[in-house]
């Protein structure tokens, strides 16, 4: 946090996006001091022939603007493009101690790595190394293994396809399904939880059926930040006419209302768009009881001869509903009421207007998946929509609003800890190894293996795994305890300082840059949030010529870890056509002909078989599924616990932090705070300002504490409060996750406020 700049709260009570986010979209093109370049990079960005968004997985329209691209992206673009540089000067001034004691931002703000860098214990500095001294190190750490189980392979979702299948290939060839991936920390759940309902762990819905749905909910997602050019897609529906129901534990500005910054009329006029019609400010933990409330009001009305179920579609296309129906009604409305927070009148009236609507989105994120039943959690979203038969019609479907760019793509090439038999055994026929049958680990396993000893090798293909992962003090130590780290990485991050014995830092070329190789340009893939698979081709020169494609690192990794292996991994260097014929062996269901449909600039479409009504589960029928009780997190027995979401500022895309500001709820130049219920706040004896500590209910024999958070008056529900990630990851203990996914419960944390020990000055609050 800057030392000029002081805390601050203040409301902000203007529409989101429009002058607001154009200045900050001009803004940050300004402070990277890439003005015209960014300015020439955006208008390449999410366009055929360009490349895509290196933030959010949200699709491109059916029909591209001149402009496609969101005030987030623009930021995502210009820290990437960035004219900053860390180079092996910079190196030379820090050790890595001292750069532990610098702050996220300022860590991200030094900009773009330039050449391989190794960790020199004896200085606690990195230092340069050759990339063939880099690949050599690690095929030597990894052969010394006495397992190939004892190392980590980590996955983040700004890998492209190309990348993430080989990566997936190299490792089974190696001889592990150790695949920790950033999609546990996410929305596993609904990779793990959808299959025994629909038969495939993605979204039904395509871009056209936001045109034709008649009502859309929202649930436990911040559009207006973690994917802001799906507010298009809701200010058009707003504007038809269909009802935009919210349901979240903290009213969030762009859903409540919204000016669009490429609509001429709405910005010259100061004008916006009300989002939002019906805001249910649920209870955290308290959704399930409203999914169940709405349920039970459809069979109420189905007992009174009401026609508001699709029995034929239940007849011909499912299975199990008697058994959810006797679930649902054993359920009285006074536990549904008291769980979700939310009056029976009110759940009544969302559930007539789910009736009345012969086509219905259901979009979801975070605050959804990330509970301890997650997974089961999703199954009863898509039990109610089921009884209305809003699977393969225009208009309706489950819509995941997935987070980072290409995170779903990995998944389906490859990147996963449990494979299918049915998989491995065409990876086998196509390359002609066994590979391991053995589930590998995820994000949890992961660490708890470091955290025993039992991994010594960890391998991080992108992203910000030491920050992102739950338990901070206890993850870092096991780290700690790695013989070699390796971070495939554009920009220096907490992950990078976080290291093993020996550590490396591997540069590449950014998904704005363009790859050239001895076969020419070479473009990459990206499968968004509702399927769709495009080309991705850079634009601007690598940073570097010292930067490598993060495709030739891992063939280059492989060469040097299997010199047997009998895979092409140099052709594959140079041509990445023929990755995508190998894509079309192992997938010849969904990426038959691959090569072929990447001539199509604007990709196409992989199978849903829901939107098919056809359901690729055992028997063939779409499951409705019980789930007993209400409540999806283990409940602490003290009327004092709060429940804490972990969630992300208007001025962040996941672990990066473009400020330490957030526009949209009033906070400037701080990110120790925590939003609560003023009630709650006044129960407590607490001023609004106040600063404390916060401490984790647990009996594990770890006491996990963050101090110095600042309490602002916030419109929370009773018993929740809210606060920053990665900031209050200390909180999350390791083992509380959704057992069927593995996913950490990050939005609900039980968690009590205590004295804080930090001399820190009380926020300024602004009227």
């Amino acid at each position: 946090m800057s030392k000029e700049k002081k805390p601050e709260f203040k409301p902000y009570h203007h529409p989101a996006g429009g002058w607001g986010a154009a200045n900050a979209t001009a803004k940050v093109l300004m402070e990277q001091s890439i003005l015209v370049k960014g300015s020439r990079g955006l208008l390449s960005m999410n366009q055929p022939g360009g490349f895509k968004c290196p933030s959010c997985a949200f699709p491109d329209p059916d029909h591209r603007k001149t402009l496609e691209f969101c005030e987030n992206g623009a930021k995502a673009l210009a820290f990437e493009a960035t004219k900053a540089r860390v180079t092996r000067d910079f190196f030379a001034q820090h050790t890595v101690t001292s750069l532990m004691e610098q702050s996220d931002h300022w860590l991200e703000m030094q900009g773009r790595l330039t050449e391989p860098m190794r960790y020199d214990a004896a200085t606690d500095k990195y230092v340069p190394i050759a990339w063939d001294d880099a690949y050599a190190l690690i095929g030597k750490h990894l052969q010394a293994l006495d397992s190939p189980h004892e190392a980590e392979f980590y996955t983040s979702g700004r890998t492209a396809n190309e990348t993430a299948f080989l990566y997936s290939i190299f490792v089974r060839e190696f001889g592990t399904n150790n695949f920790p991936d950033c999609s546990n920390m996410c929305h596993e759940p609904t990779s793990r939880g959808l299959p025994p309902a629909i038969g495939i762990g993605k979204g039904t819905i395509v871009m056209a059926d936001f045109d034709q749905a008649e009502a859309i909910f929202v649930i436990g997602q911040n559009t207006g930040t973690n994917s802001p050019r799906m507010m298009t897609n809701l200010v058009e529906a707003r504007k038809r006419g269909v009802p935009v129901i919210l349901i979240n534990p903290m009213p969030e500005r762009a859903l409540i209302r919204f000016t669009e910054p490429q609509d001429i009329l709405q910005m010259g006029t100061f004008g916006s768009t009300a989002i939002s019609t019906e805001f249910v400010h649920v209870r955290i933990g308290g959704d399930l009881a409203i999914f169940k409330g709405m349920m039970r009001a459809l069979f109420e009305a189905d007992e009174a001869g009401e026609d508001v179920l699709d029995k034929a579609f239940i007849a011909e296309h499912t299975v199990g509903m008697d058994a959810v129906r006797a679930d649902v009604m054993s359920t009285s409305w006074a536990d549904i009421t008291r769980i979700s927070g939310i009056s029976e009148e009110q759940i009544r009236h969302i559930a007539g207007i789910y009736a009345k609507s012969n086509a219905t989105i259901m979009c979801y994120g975070m605050g959804l998946t990330q509970h301890q039943e997650g997974s089961h959690l999703l199954q009863q979203l898509t039990n109610l929509l089921l009884l209305k038969g809003n699977f393969g019609k225009p208009g309706a479907g489950i819509a995941p609003i997935r987070g980072h760019s290409n995170v779903q793509g990995d998944r389906t090439v490859g990147i996963d800890e449990k494979p299918t038999q049915a998989y491995l055994d065409r990876v086998r026929d196509v390359f002609g190894f066994e590979p391991p049958r053995e589930h590998g680990h995820h994000v949890v396993e992961a660490v708890a293996a470091m955290e025993a000893g039992t991994a010594k090798v960890f391998f991080g293909m992108g992203g910000n795994f030491a920050r992102a992962i739950p338990d901070t003090e206890r993850s870092y130590a096991a780290m700690a305890r790695l013989n070699l780290t390796v971070n495939v990485t554009t920009k220096l991050n907490r992950a990078h300082l976080v290291h093993g014995r020996e550590a490396l830092m591997l540069p590449v070329v950014a998904r704005s840059e363009i790859i050239r190789t001895a076969k020419g340009e070479q473009f990459v893939t990206i499968e968004d949030a509702m399927a769709n698979v495009t080309p991705s081709r850079g634009v601007f020169e690598p940073v570097s010529e010292h930067v490598r494609p993060e495709t030739e690192i891992v063939c280059r990794v492989a060469m040097a870890t299997l010199p047997d292996s009998k895979t092409p991994w140099a052709d594959y260097i140079e041509d990445y056509t023929l990755i995508r014929d190998r894509i079309a062996d192992v997938y010849p269901d969904i990426y038959a002909d691959f090569s072929e449909k990447m001539k199509n600039p604007h990709g196409f479409h992989l199978d849903i078989p829901p939107r098919r009504r056809v359901w690729k589960t055992p028997n063939g029928k779409a499951n409705f599924l019980v789930m007993p009780g209400l409540d999806v997190n283990d409940v602490v027995d003290d009327p004092a616990m709060l429940r804490l979401a972990t969630i992300r500022s208007h001025d962040q895309y996941n672990t990066t932090i473009y400020s330490n500001s957030d526009r949209y709820r009033g906070v400037y130049n701080n990110r120790l705070v925590i939003f609560m219920n003023k009630e709650d706040r006044a129960d407590r004896g607490l001023e609004n300002g106040a600063v404390v500590g916060l401490e984790t209910y647990s009996d594990d024999g770890y006491r996990r504490y963050v101090d110095g958070l600042t309490v602002l008056d916030y419109p929370m529900p009773r018993g929740a409060i809210a606060g920053y990630y990665p900031e209050l990851n200390p909180l999350l203990p390791l083992d509380f996750y959704d057992e069927i996914s593995g996913t950490p419960a990050a939005k609900a944390i039980p968690v009590r406020i205590v004295p804080s020990v930090a001399s820190a000055a009380p926020m300024r609050i602004a009227g």
